[in-house]
């Protein structure tokens, strides 16, 4: 009598078919997780704008429509732009933080060149988040002087020609 021999794994080749697909999923699942985190560090990055601009505006309101001023120079957080604090008379938009909001913003993902950064000569300013923007940027926050650039920008009117 002949008995049938049972097979109780799995060759060498499902195997490999299995494993390679699971390979494709996986790679497909993080470039689609790259995205996601690309464009929730953009909406933080928009809601960090909209948290200075009405910082600014706070400011101004109580210092006779001035704005906060570093001799329209450009200071940062990162060591481009100078390296500045997150508050006080030496944060990179001095005198915002602490009273007009709890601390000033970071770039979610900085770096030596891109970050947030700010000029103002006390009566026009203008806030980039400069170069580190990963989508498309809306033509509301486009920088005026260089609409190509990655950046978000707020600014007065007069600080358009900067």
């Amino acid at each position: 009598m002949f008995q049938k021999k049972q097979n109780k794994g799995f060759t060498l080749i499902e195997l490999l078919v299995v494993i390679a697909i699971i390979g494709i999923l996986a790679s497909v699942i993080l470039a689609s997780l790259n995205t996601a985190r690309a464009k929730a560090r953009d909406a933080q990055r928009i809601q960090d704008i909209n948290s200075i601009r009405t910082a600014l505006e706070l400011y101004a309101n109580d210092n006779g429509g001035a704005y906060p001023s570093n001799g329209r120079l450009w200071w940062g957080n990162c060591s481009t732009f100078g390296s500045h604090n997150i508050t006080g008379a030496n944060g990179y938009i001095p005198n915002l933080a602490p009273t007009y909001i709890p601390t000033l913003p970071l770039d979610p993902k900085p770096d030596n060149r891109a970050c947030y950064v700010y000029k103002s000569d006390g009566v026009d300013y203008m806030f980039l988040v400069f170069e580190s923007v990963e989508g498309t940027v809306p033509a509301g926050l486009q920088r005026p002087s260089n609409p190509a650039e990655k950046s978000y920008a707020i600014y007065t009117p007069a600080a358009a020609m900067w």
